[in-house]
């Protein structure tokens, strides 16, 4: 027979087991009635601790309407075998479970610190249910001093014992982080909208925001039970404030549930969650959708080995829409839910996900959100310390690919309720956030400032038009910003082939090569130079491009020497690239490489210069394998400028080399 100290433990776990499973299924409710009768029938054999055969027979009662959830007949016959009896402490515990299932913790509170002063060692779980309490109520100091008893007792359960080691480490993280709030003071965005709204996603120039939108199916009965659906709407920022949410309108909005949306740089790419669907490979699957020429696509489902037979959901999409993480309950993770990682290899396929081990803990981990420097990850957790529930946590990648451990956003950004889905703007100093803490009591999103410690480097961007310079048509090209110091790609996208706009992040930490690319037109180059930690304001600016013929030319912005010499710097090689793969791809073209120089020094000297200069660049096209009678040299010393030489401004744009189509 089972001893009665056991039997309260397992009295302890029934009132918690919703908490422990995340959807009990059928067998676990089944077999937790099993447990009540079986309780039940053995406490009637058991040897209380009052000798009182009226205040015994008045918990027995009690204990009946407890089995019935009859918990306020409950509580009257176990307050009369407790006035009868005070040091009856089966009777206390008992109250204590009934209070605890009326919602009354503080009462419950009262009777579980009775039964530890009757009996401190009577039943250790106690100290837990004390802690329990304590905590959601942010009394953490106090649930630390509990929870440390309880793991200083001897009789522990295993599972009890993992659960209290968990929640003294929250407890001592909580206690210290109220101490020491961060900065922390959510604005309202003030989007005029009725309805739920949650998980904002925003471009990078921060003037368009898409969101999911708990909305009901039929306006006419909003409260009709099963009359909600979620849907992407999308608002703009215009003369200083946001527009008023429009629905994103079909295909990817169904009769049907999407949300959990992640927006490319540029919104015009999203991927999303569905479940359910006919085209599914699981309960809940990732989709893609893309904006072209004003209209969105039909979304598709990204299909194996992204998608299976498990669940996936929440994805995040990297700047330069090369790396995908979300969550997933696949198995060969480390917990329920897990984030991880797919990238996209050279033929275009999603590569097998990888499991972000470090960041990812027993429990949950949910609602990845990459920022837009592809280094920096918010998400949000239930398993590393935190306040309770689950909270916000930042990680940041090195140069190698591995991941810091995860740092807790701090309070009072996290609170004992849940957070999650929280995005960050390109410049890194704001954050956006769903809450319900307005007076509407709807969720509603917020904005706040972001503390320095836990921003990510800041992200600038390239904003503008591609046009024929001649005709002024739209064109739709391809941008690729390149890493001048490794000459990797960072970046590829396109212009939208409608009105040719285009929008290209940029970040900071490094010099990179803009160069964009468009059939039967000369390629253009740019330079950035994007100093680490700190922000630089957006550039705007059109593009006209020249249709390759005679005479057209263009500046190579990202070829670079030595001072007063002509040795090329290891910077160049991306765009001497970039040069040598232009005259392949247009085999019939001669070229000629010029070179400029300020006019500083000696005529004769600069002409020299100018002309070693042409004479280097030359060699490497060649070295290339490019034909020696398409490309020839000349040296132009101080003779074209493009700019004034009285400012140094004016001489670093002389101070150039040049590309010329000769034929």
């Amino acid at each position: 027979m089972m001893d009665f100290i056991n039997l309260l433990y397992i009295c302890s776990m029934l009132r918690r087991f919703p908490y422990m499973v995340k959807r009990p299924s059928v067998i676990q409710v089944c077999f937790c009635c099993l447990l009540f009768v079986c309780l039940h029938a053995t406490l009637q054999a058991q040897r209380l601790s009052s000798s009182s055969k009226k205040a015994v027979k008045a918990y027995h009662a009690g204990y009946d309407a407890y089995t019935h959830r009859q918990y306020q007949k409950a509580l009257e016959n176990l307050g009369n075998a407790v006035r009868i009896d005070p040091a009856f402490i089966e009777a206390h515990l008992l109250m204590a479970e009934c209070y605890l299932e009326t919602k009354e913790p503080q009462q419950a509170k009262t009777y579980f610190l009775n039964c530890v002063e009757i009996n401190p060692d009577f039943f250790p779980p106690v100290y837990y249910s004390l802690a329990e309490i304590e905590f959601d109520a942010g009394e953490f100091e106090e649930a630390g001093e509990h929870l440390e008893k309880y793991l200083a007792c001897s009789r522990q359960k295993p599972a009890l014992r993992v659960k209290s080691e968990k929640m003294l480490q929250s407890s001592r993280f909580a206690a210290q982080a109220v101490k020491n709030p961060v900065p922390f003071k959510p604005e309202n965005l003030g989007l005029d909208f009725p309805y739920d709204q949650y998980w904002p996603s925003l471009s990078v120039d921060e003037q368009t925001l898409v969101f999911t939108a708990l909305i009901p199916k039929n306006p006419d009965n909003p409260a009709v039970a099963g009359n909600r659906q979620e849907d992407f709407f999308v608002s703009d920022f215009r003369d200083g404030k946001w527009s008023k949410p429009e629905n994103l309108g079909t295909p990817p909005n169904t009769p049907d549930n999407e949300g959990a949306q992640t927006i490319s740089a540029d919104a015009v790419r999203m991927f999303f969650t569905a479940c359910n669907r006919s085209d599914g490979k699981g309960g809940c699957d990732i989709y893609y959708s893309e904006k072209r020429n004003g209209l969105w696509t039909r979304p598709r489902n990204l299909g194996e080995p992204v998608n299976t037979s498990a669940k996936e959901t929440q994805p995040s999409i990297s700047a330069d829409g090369r790396t995908l993480y979300f969550v997933s309950n696949r198995s060969g993770g480390k917990g329920g839910q897990d984030i991880w990682m797919s990238t996209l290899d050279g033929k275009g396929r999603w590569d097998k996900p990888v499991n972000l081990e470090k960041i990812n803990t027993s429990d949950d981990e949910s609602s990845p959100f990459i920022h837009l420097d592809g280094r920096t990850l918010y998400f949000a957790s239930d398993g590393w310390p935190g306040m309770g529930q689950y909270d916000l946590f930042v990680a940041r990648k090195d140069s190698a690919g591995s991941w810091s451990t995860p740092e807790n956003l701090g309070y009072p950004i996290n609170s004992r309720y849940n957070e999650e889905g929280m995005s960050v703007n390109a410049r890194g100093n704001r954050a956006y956030y769903s809450s319900d803490r307005g007076d509407d009591h709807i969720r509603n999103i917020f904005t706040f400032e972001l503390y320095p410690a836990v921003r990510p480097q800041p992200v600038s961007y390239m904003k503008g038009k591609i046009y024929d310079a001649k005709y002024l048509k739209p064109l739709k090209a391809i941008f690729e910003l390149i890493d001048l110091s490794s000459a990797g790609k960072v970046i590829e996208a396109y212009s939208d082939s409608a009105k040719g706009e285009f929008l290209v992040c940029i970040p900071s930490g490094k010099d990179y090569a803009l160069n964009i690319k468009c059939k039967e037109y000369l390629f253009f180059s740019e330079h950035f130079t994007m100093p680490g930690g700190t922000y630089r304001e957006p550039y705007l600016k059109d593009i006209p491009l020249k249709r390759i013929q005679p005479g057209e030319k263009v500046i190579l912005k990202n070829v670079f020497f030595d001072f007063a010499s002509a040795k090329l710097l290891d910077e160049s090689k991306a765009e001497l690239g970039q040069l040598a793969q232009f005259l392949r791809d247009n085999p019939d073209i001669k070229v000629r490489i010029t070179g400029h120089t300020d006019d500083v020094g000696k005529h004769a000297y600069n002409l020299d210069l100018s002309q070693n200069r042409a004479r280097t660049v030359a060699n490497c096209l060649l070295s290339e394998g490019i034909a020696m009678n398409r490309v020839s040299y000349r040296g132009m010393g101080s003779s074209e400028p493009v700019a004034g030489n009285d400012t140094e401004d004016g001489r670093a744009q002389n101070r150039r080399t040049e590309l010329l189509i000769v034929k």
